[in-house]
């Protein structure tokens, strides 16, 4: 029988006031004994604010997300500053992931401690104490795999400098390619890539596997400005391979990219990359799958390009309660920029629960249009019929901004039975 992966410990958590929205009278009971409860998120004692995540949406997303990479053989490793749950890490690996994405050094160490195996962070590592704590994880592991970016000669010297003299095997880096001027970080030119890549090659600490960057700061992105950047990334992989850059001691060779938006343009252009002296892992790092979203990512999927390929489903709600009618045509409803993503777009409101007689009808004639800290501003029709007390459950734009308000999240079924919950770590 397998052992239970180090997630599982997570269940022995007590339930306290460190909790948002959890049942008062679950206080002093483990996150395993809540949750063997299945209570009912609307009757099971629940205050509002509530985060809720679809059960049955989240199994969707993480089945069509693999069935997809298969399908274009691609490898994954979804990006996990997302969710930071190590609990969905463990049902992305089930799912197929080659590892987890990471983007800065604690997400790295949230991972580990709960025993990710392969982690590739999209990001230069040029934190001294972070690449010592890098250094003894990989001498103390042998099947630990990191790969990380290089980006700059400099940062390959302080990288040198810092894991210099440290016991375990060289830092595996991948060169990170601009996606063009004014767009975030990477080596804007293809000579200085190759600068960058001398510069590992010149060091005992470091190993250069392959190249990567990000689609999706591409300048003004359409398929074809995309397109274009991923063939100057695949030209790269193949400069480097003919002229000898890559580490000679190399199983494969890195080629990695792939956002949310343009997956399916890297599946393309990667597609046509041409072999190379060594096997090529194509590494898509997509992460916001999991939840996807009501906002951005509904806007932006690649499925909406594919549609023969699936599609998405947006697995967020987030419930408030009515607390306020002051004026006709407004009502104020208790969630606001401590509960909900607003960085990209405003919550919108879906589906209304009376408080009378608990139906549940579409928020037609509703609309936010503003967020306090605590209040959500909403204005609406007449005949909207909205009433104090009642539950308004709003679709969240962007995931990466909606898992970070909560702690614990409340994994709800079709019926409203909650039969998980999930742990963030922020």
């Amino acid at each position: 029988m397998a052992a239970d992966p180090p997630s599982a410990r997570l269940a022995d958590e007590r339930v306290d006031h460190r909790f948002k929205a959890l049942p008062p009278d679950a206080e002093g009971l483990t996150v395993g004994e809540l949750a063997a409860e299945r209570r009912n998120l609307f009757t099971g004692g629940f205050t509002t604010p509530v985060l809720a995540l679809s059960a049955e949406s989240v199994d969707h997303n993480l089945r069509l997300l693999a069935t997809y990479a298969e399908r274009h053989g691609l490898a994954f490793a979804p990006h996990g500053k997302t969710s930071m749950a190590p609990q969905l890490f463990d049902r992305q690996l089930e799912h197929g992931a080659w590892g987890i994405t990471a983007a800065v050094p604690h997400q790295a160490r949230v991972y580990r401690a709960y025993g990710v195996k392969r982690i590739f962070l999209a990001n230069e590592l040029v934190d001294a104490v972070a690449l010592r704590w890098l250094a003894a994880e990989l001498a103390r592991d042998p099947e630990f795999r990191f790969v990380c970016y290089v980006d700059s000669v400099r940062g390959v010297e302080l990288m040198d400098r810092a894991l210099a003299g440290l016991a375990g095997r060289p830092v595996d880096v991948v060169v990170e390619l601009g996606a063009g001027e004014g767009a975030r970080t990477g080596v804007r030119t293809e000579a200085d890539c190759a600068a960058v890549a001398d510069a590992v090659s010149a060091t005992a600490t470091l190993r250069l596997v392959g190249v990567a960057g990000y689609e999706g700061e591409v300048p003004d992105a359409t398929p074809e400005r995309v397109g274009a950047w991923l063939r100057r990334l695949t030209a790269l992989a193949v400069e480097f391979d003919r002229a000898g850059r890559f580490a000679p001691d190399l199983d494969e060779i890195v080629v990695s990219a792939g956002g949310s938006a343009w997956f399916d343009t890297v599946a393309e252009v990667l597609a046509l990359l041409p072999a190379l002296s060594r096997p090529v892992l194509k590494l898509l790092r997509s992460g916001a799958y999991v939840s996807h979203d009501d906002g951005q990512y509904r806007d932006l999927t690649p499925f909406n390009r594919v549609p023969q390929e699936g599609a998405l489903r947006p697995a967020f709600r987030l419930w408030a309660q009515v607390v306020s009618r002051p004026a006709p045509g407004q009502a104020f409803v208790n969630a606001g920029k401590r509960d909900a993503a607003y960085d990209l777009h405003l919550p919108e409101a879906q589906a209304v629960r009376s408080a009378r007689d608990g139906s549940v009808r579409p928020a037609t004639g509703i609309t936010v249009t503003r967020l306090s800290d605590q209040h959500a501003w909403l204005e609406t029709a007449d005949g909207a019929g909205l009433e104090v007390g009642d539950w308004v459950g709003l679709g969240l734009s962007h995931p990466c901004t909606s898992f970070d308000k909560w702690q614990l999240i409340p994994l709800v079924e079709a019926d409203g039975t909650v039969s998980d919950y999930i742990r963030t770590f922020f």
